[in-house]
């Protein structure tokens, strides 16, 4: 090669040199608490010239004098080369007292962010606190998104420590790829009902390994006065990583590639553009500096890492060398394992074969009983799976191989078992039909709907099992029967008292509510009966059985559908139009409503045709001033007079045959805590005796129920019709 090839070679190595060392920081920059307690690693720096374009930070001193480290507004905690930067963010309240509003952040608590950093959508999550809480979050990223959450409770029993589901306390996740956000939160009713232990709705994005919900969060005296207030803090995570290139483009660009240890490799960004960089296996350190990916020592770290043998280190790896007596051992061995090769051989093959076969019908018995419709629904919708998968043998022993003396439920969709698991945990299991396709969709649209739901008042779906030929639902056990049983059977009446009664159907309508407008998808039930409202020893409330669910899309309030719900139960509106709509749920629970008043069943061959239906019956009567006729005798003796007339307007006004006059469920479950409450401590003295109060109630009140539309409830009502079970 002649001279003048030799300087061109030269130069070239000089202005690569001068190029790369443009993105490598000067040797006196600080890298270990330096600022705060906080380490700085490279690609960030504080110094002039230590951090790479974009990776700029602070260290400012706070009012108490002491130094932190800072990005932008944002106090940093922690900088991992993993991708992540704790930081402190601002809270959004809403606060009030007797005078009315005392503090509101409205749109004030906007979190933006600039160059590399992204809020973290796998480490944080939105959360808001409070019992009449209305909570925002708009993302501004390459498309705008938003999202919240609704959290309301009427007192400090009803919520539960450590569960953030809408009672108290409820969270939703936000999407990939955003920089900059808005938190709005506010209340709809100025906590005027809940003032006295919750005062204030919070908001906040928060690193989720860095909360859990305490009752004591709702007042201000709470264990996490951190947010409590104006201008508080909680800590989140962002994600960061180098450039807006994938790792192929930034490669092809040298002086800018930032994977700089010749030990180092690229890897993308998981929440939006751009790359990092990671040190390969058998190494370790800051892989974006010249030589920062360290051999690692293996022998030194762990001395027994090659047991009685000896290690050798090497470069990114080590190597073994056996004790001699450990090599005869191993020639031994060796030609042991040479005999026993054919046997094992032929036994992994024999098993091989069995268990390929089993897997197979295994699988086939998956798609048989909707498997694939189930993964298309949980993909589409980004929704976990249910809780546990349990295995046939653990069903089979459970259940004593699914006995008849173990069956305590049939259905139209299939029976139910009662089970016993190894830790004396009772359940219940639905072994479901498989006669034709749409009732393998039922099957799968209750698991679906169930794994949307976690309220109390709603029977808990513990897991299911698809590798049999019955696909099979596994439900918390439920031990007091129907609420039908005990409305309609001697044996259970006199544990419903009044009380009862108002609680059973306050603790359902709250569930009811929390499906149509707290669920993180809105859920019509579609077949509210009270033969589909458990009870436990305490008398709670269980709503079950999800088979003829929707999820309604959050753009819509009402689906069409095929007809369908349970003879004397059905909305006439969406019997006639085949609309569903939430009122068509708050009507069947009119039903219900009107079992619990009157004891008698929704439909009755004993009365007369035009009122065979208890809901025309009832209507009529109320039209008709003859309420206290058809109540049933023990509600007539414990109930005052206004309240009784209170509960049944409420359920004439959830019969009425236009949806559109009919209370939303919310509504329904706010007047029926109040009304119950009234029941538990009634503050109006009753001066009269019975017999003058009966007299009184008969000739005094005056009903303004609306007559139901007689074409629409003779149809209901013909003979032989079945609709759903």
């Amino acid at each position: 090669m002649g001279t003048m090839g030799c300087w061109h070679m030269l130069l070239g190595l000089l202005l690569l040199t001068a190029a790369i060392s443009a993105f490598d920081r000067k040797p006196d920059c600080p890298d270990t608490d330096f600022c705060g307690n906080v380490s700085i690693p490279y690609p960030f720096g504080i110094k002039e010239g230590c951090s790479r374009q974009g990776f700029e930070l602070d260290c400012n001193e706070t009012d108490n004098n002491q130094q932190k480290l800072f990005r932008g507004p944002y106090k940093v905690l922690e900088i991992t080369l993993q991708g992540q930067m704790r930081i402190t963010s601002h809270v959004a309240a809403d606060c009030y007292n007797k005078s009315g509003n005392t503090y509101n952040s409205g749109y004030s608590k906007s979190l933006r962010n600039d160059g590399p950093l992204t809020f973290s959508n796998t480490r944080n999550t939105f959360t808001a606190i409070g019992c009449d809480t209305v909570a925002f979050i708009t993302s501004y990223s390459e498309r705008k998104f938003t999202s919240g959450c609704i959290s309301f409770c009427w007192d400090k029993e009803s919520v539960t420590d450590g569960i953030c589901s809408g009672i108290g306390c409820c969270q939703t996740p936000i999407p990939a790829g955003a920089k900059s956000i808005d938190i709005d939160v506010s209340s709809s009713t100025n906590h005027t009902s809940v003032l006295d232990f919750n005062p204030c709705s919070y908001a906040f994005l928060i690193a989720d390994d860095q909360f859990k919900f305490n009752i004591s969060d709702l007042s201000n005296g709470s264990q996490y006065s951190s947010y409590q207030g104006n201008d508080k803090e909680v800590p989140l995570v962002l994600d960061w990583a180098i450039g807006n290139e994938t790792c192929q483009q930034a490669k092809e660009n040298l002086t800018a590639y930032a994977c700089k240890s010749s030990n180092s490799i690229c890897y993308e960004s998981t929440n939006g553009p751009g790359y990092l960089c990671n040190c390969t296996e058998g190494y370790e350190g800051n892989p974006y500096l010249v030589g920062g990916c360290k051999d690692i020592n293996e022998c030194e770290r762990d001395p027994y890492l090659c047991g009685a043998g000896k290690c050798k280190n090497t470069e990114g790896a080590f190597s073994c060398t056996p004790h001699p007596k450990i090599r005869l051992f191993v020639v031994i061995l060796e030609t042991v394992s040479s005999l026993l090769f054919v046997l094992i051989v032929g036994s992994w093959v024999y098993w091989g074969l069995k268990k390929r076969k089993l897997l197979k019908l295994k699988e086939k018995f998956f798609k048989q009983n909707g498997g694939l419709l189930l993964q298309h629904q949980i993909t589409a919708q980004k929704v976990g799976v249910p809780t546990k998968i349990f295995s046939t043998e653990e069903l089979e022993k459970a259940t004593n191989n699914f006995d008849e003396s173990r069956i305590i439920g049939r259905g139209g969709y299939g029976t139910v078992y009662k089970g016993i698991l190894p830790d004396q945990t009772t359940i219940a299991i639905k072994k479901s039909k498989i006669a034709d396709e749409t009732q393998i969709e039922q099957f799968i649209n209750e698991v679906f709907i169930l794994t949307q739901i976690n309220h109390r008042n709603v029977v808990k779906l513990l897991g299911c099992c698809l590798e049999t030929q019955v696909p099979l639902l596994v439900y918390e056990f439920i031990s007091n029967g129907t609420l039908s049983e005990h409305i309609h059977n001697e044996a259970h009446s006199p544990s419903l008292s009044l009380e009862n009664r108002l609680r059973i159907a306050s603790e359902t309508a709250g569930a009811l509510a929390y499906l149509h407008s707290a669920a993180s998808i809105p859920i019509f039930h579609r077949d509210v009966k009270s033969t589909n409202i458990l009870l436990d020893n305490n008398l709670t409330a269980k709503v079950s059985d999800f088979g003829a669910s929707r999820l309604v899309p959050l753009d819509q309030t009402q689906i069409t559908t095929l007809v369908q719900g349970t003879l004397g139960y059905l909305d006439p509106e969406y019997f006639q139009t085949g609309q569903l709509t939430e009122k068509s749920d708050v009507y069947s629970f009119g039903v219900v409503l009107v079992e619990l008043l009157t004891g008698e069943k929704p439909i009755c061959k004993n009365r007369s045709q035009e009122e065979r239906s208890l809901s025309m019956y009832f209507v009529t009567s109320m039209k008709e001033n003859r309420l206290f006729q058809i109540l049933e005798r023990r509600i007539v003796d414990e109930g005052d007079v206004d309240q009784l007339v209170a509960v049944a307007e409420l359920a004439e006004r959830c019969l009425r045959v236009k949806g559109e006059e009919r209370p939303s469920m919310k509504k329904v479950a706010m007047d029926l805590e109040g009304l119950r409450r009234s029941v538990e401590h009634p503050w109006i003295q009753k001066n009269h005796e019975d017999a003058t109060l009966l007299g009184n109630a008969t000739e005094d009140y005056i009903g303004n129920g609306t007559a139901i539309d007689q074409d629409i409830l003779n149809n209901l009502t013909m003979s032989g019709l079945d609709i759903g079970w």
